[in-house]
Order: C-alpha cells, then sequence, then structure tokens
C-alpha cells in the first residue's frame, strides 16, 4: 500500500512491490494475479485503514459535524509524518495511461463512491431539518469531496497541517445555516 501511495500506480515498479512485501515477483504474481490486483488490494486496505475517517465522519450527528470531520480526517491522513503525503487514491489517478484505464476507472468510482456516500447524508440533513429545505445535497456533497481532494494534493505538494486546516476552516464558514 505505502509503495503505491508514494509513488502512484504507474510509477510503483515491481521490484519495489515485491521488495516492500519481501517476496519475489513470481510469488507476487502467484498471489494477487497481476500489478492491477495487487492495487486493488492495497485500496481497499488504504479505504479500510488511512481513508477510514470517511465512514465514522458520516456518523456525526449533524452535517456541518460530517463536514468537519471529513476535512479533519483527511488533513490528518495526508499529512502523517510517518506516511506518504497526500492521498492514495488521488496521486494514483492523476498519471495513469491507456495501459491502466482499468485502475483509473476503479478510482473514478471510488472517489465517486465517496461522494454518493456524503450526499446521501447529506439528504438526511435535510430531510431532517439540519439543513435548509433548499440545499442541493449533491452540489455540497461534490465542493465537500472536492476540498477533500484538493487537500490532499496540496499535502502531497508539501503544504503543512496548519495552512490546510486554515483553509478548511474558510470553506466551512461558507456552510448553509440551520
Amino acid at each position: 500500500m505505502l509503495v503505491f501511495w508514494e509513488h502512484g500506480y504507474e510509477g510503483a515498479s515491481l521490484a519495489g512491490l515485491t521488495g516492500a512485501m519481501g517476496i519475489s515477483t513470481t510469488s507476487m504474481y502467484a498471489a494477487f494475479g497481476n500489478k492491477e490486483e495487487l492495487f486493488r488490494k492495497a485500496l481497499q486496505r488504504y479505504s479500510e485503514g488511512p481513508s477510514a475517517y470517511l465512514p465514522r465522519a458520516l456518523e456525526e450527528p449533524t452535517a456541518l459535524g460530517v463536514a468537519t470531520a471529513i476535512l479533519t480526517g483527511v488533513i490528518r491522513a495526508t499529512t502523517r509524518p510517518a506516511a506518504p503525503r497526500g492521498c492514495l487514491g488521488v496521486q494514483s489517478a492523476l498519471v495513469t495511461g491507456d495501459s491502466g484505464g482499468g485502475v483509473r476507472d476503479l478510482l473514478a468510482a471510488w472517489r465517486n463512491d465517496g461522494c454518493a456516500r456524503v450526499r446521501e447524508r447529506f439528504q438526511r440533513a435535510v430531510d431532517d431539518g439540519d439543513l435548509p429545505p433548499e440545499t442541493d445535497p449533491g452540489l455540497l456533497a461534490r465542493y465537500v469531496t472536492t476540498l477533500v481532494f484538493g487537500i490532499a494534493v496540496q499535502a502531497a505538494s508539501g503544504v503543512g497541517r496548519d495552512e490546510l486546516q486554515a483553509m478548511a476552516d474558510a470553506a466551512l464558514r461558507a456552510w448553509p445555516p440551520r
């Protein structure tokens, strides 16, 4: 997972992947089939580990709490000192060529699934009166997830945690009133 996270899908070499796992290329192919299947397993592990802030955030009692927890979670996940900076699901999608089309599609679906989960949660907030009735849950979810992906790119570029948090705080000041 860390090799893909640090180097992206295309940048992760078989030598780097097998070296990180302590196995031969033959063993890697026997265990995972191919590099794309290994990447799928790494993305699953990433979703259950560093990116696990999303399901926890969706449990927050208010929509603002959800958005705050998502942004706080992505800042923490993308700036951890002992991990690569940025987001595996964003970094790996940025440079996939034609041969990486399956991974590009997988990552687009992964990002869209996250947005759909946030949209559903914001729809519940509208239905419960936590957000104004004129709120467009889909647009608000896309806004929050776009911030998440932007934060991830900025973190990968070396922007620090404090500056990212200040940007997230500024974005949340535009939150729809109850």
